[in-house]
Formats: C-alpha cells, structure tokens, sequence
C-alpha cells in the first residue's frame, strides 16, 4: 500500500544545495512541494524522492500515503530531566494543533552535507544525515541556533515504521496523513536557561518543557490533541523507561536497538483517511490509554 505513484526512483538527479541555502521562508503549502523526502523500501531502504505534497497524500491508490523517512528529537534538560514539547501550529497541513516531541521531520534529498543514511549508517548508529536534519529544522522550528548542537551530541535509539490518518483535522476521509519510519533522537541541554528558543510562529503555537508526571496529566486532558507518533513513542519505550534513565540513554548503547524496525498501526481514530487505509500491523497494537505495568506497553509490538 505504500504506492510508487509521484516519486522519482533515482536519487541522485537534482544538484545538491547546502543546508544554509535551504529556504526557511516559505509557506507551508510552499514546503509541501520543494521539500523533497526519502521514499522508502519496508526494509527502510532508500528507492527514491517524492515531494511531502505527494508523499502525504492518502488517496484511494495510496491509501497510507508513500512511506517516508522521518525524525523526531526529544531534548532534554539534564538538571531536571524535563522534556521539551511543542504545539504545531494551527496553519500546519497535517496535525496541526497537536502536542508532540521537541521536533519532527524528515531528512530531504539533496542536501548539503547529504541528510541520507544508508545501512552501514544504522548499523553503527551513526544516522549524520538524520542528524544534520535534526539540526536544520530545530533552527527552523523553534530557532535553536546551528551551531547549537554538534551531531555527535545526538543519540540515536531506534526505528518506528508506523501511519496514521489526520482524521481528528480533516475528517474520517481526510487526504492527508503520514507513513514514515521514524528515527528516534535523544539530545540534552545542562540546564534550559542554556539553550536560545525563537519558535517560528508558522510551524509551533507554543512549547513547554515538562516531566514525566506532567505529561501523563496532559495526556488526561480530553481538550488536548497529541500527535500519534508521539503518543507510540511515549507509551512504548518512555514511561518507567528511557525516560527514567536519560543519562543511561545518552551515555550508554543498553537501550539501542539498531537491527528492528518497530510496527505500529495508528490509535484506532487515526484509522481510515481518503483510502480508507485499516490495520497494516494487525498484531502490532499499543494501548494508548497511559495504562502500564512496569513501564511496559501491554500488548507491546512485534519486530
């Protein structure tokens, strides 16, 4: 289902344009068509690129949209081992409004220093092109300056090949939603009065560092919207888990899991969109209610 219609399958026909020359001016609906993704094997080999428009679109002949690299960083404070979210802004395409992780995106064709990673890259665990992304869209995003972060700062955890539908904005035939497999990045600051934040008022309506009690509390609040990704990696791994241990994470490989992509199908509103996608992973399900038992997902996932 993750479709070949509107991609290119070679990777290497556009001139590379350096990461500083990347327009960070544009509108929305402009990134949508420049920003070139990564279009994906299931094994998470690069085949191709395609435009985030075209890559996003769930329509009766990609049901699940075409399945795309992706990122998304968690930055600590290691003072206090709060987590830094932000709140997508409410001009965003998809999932707009939502509370979620500190940054998440996609690593692009075409860049310069290259955002693409190859098998070697995750074998070793160290993804520079997901990292380099990381580091151009936290400017972006939320103006964390460049130079900020080096990417041997960032700590790469694992892979998540998971979709959803972004019903709960468009509606139960929405056309748009994601298909990713996403890399999953830890990064600490010393304290948060260290780090600058300009938040770009196109892509976050607001940010708020919190633990992981606070957390759980606005995931209790039913007038607050989180981002599907966020909520799988949260009560997958986070909770009673890597949360518990941030320096652990970053100063060791015990939490690393660089040989298994995780399956997860979405929580069951975000099922659906313009194809009618259903369950891809039937078997792989996470229960989404906070419910745990020694950190751990009940029904957990497969590999």
């Amino acid at each position: 289902d993750q479709g070949v219609a509107g991609f290119t399958t070679t990777c290497t026909m556009t001139t590379a344009a350096s990461s500083s020359q990347w327009d960070t001016s544009l509108s929305q609906t402009a990134y949508m068509q420049a920003d070139t993704v990564l279009v994906l094997s299931p094994t998470d080999t690069v085949i191709g690129s395609a435009s985030k428009h075209t890559s996003h679109q769930f329509t009766p002949s990609t049901p699940r949209g075409i399945l795309h690299r992706a990122f998304s960083v968690f930055l600590f404070d290691a003072s206090t081992n709060e987590l830094l979210l932000q709140k997508r802004a409410s001009t965003k395409i998809t999932f707009p409004n939502v509370w979620t992780n500190t940054c998440c995106s996609h690593p692009l064709h075409g860049m310069e220093p290259s955002e693409l990673d190859g098998e070697e890259d995750v074998k070793d665990g160290s993804v520079r092109g997901v990292k380099y992304a990381a580091i151009r869209k936290l400017e972006q995003e939320l103006g964390i300056p460049v130079d900020t972060f080096t990417v041997d700062r960032f700590k790469f955890l694992t892979r998540l090949h998971y979709w959803a539908a972004d019903t709960v904005t468009h509606g139960k035939d929405s056309p748009w939603g994601e298909h990713e497999i996403d890399y999953v990045l830890f990064v600490t600051v010393p304290s948060k009065s260290s780090i600058t934040l300009a938040p770009h008022p196109e892509e976050v309506d607001d940010v708020a560092w919190v633990s992981q009690s606070q957390l759980l509390s606005m995931f209790n609040d039913t007038t607050l919207l989180f981002s599907p990704w966020f909520r799988i990696i949260v009560h997958k791994w986070m909770i009673g888990g890597w949360w518990n241990d941030v320096r652990g994470v970053m100063e060791t490989n015990k939490y690393c899991d660089y040989d298994n992509i995780h399956k997860f199908d979405p929580p069951v509103e975000h099922m659906g969109g313009g194809g009618g996608a259903v369950a891809l992973f039937e078997k792989e399900k996470v229960e989404m209610n906070g419910q745990h038992k020694n950190g751990n997902i009940a029904n957990g996932d497969a590999k």
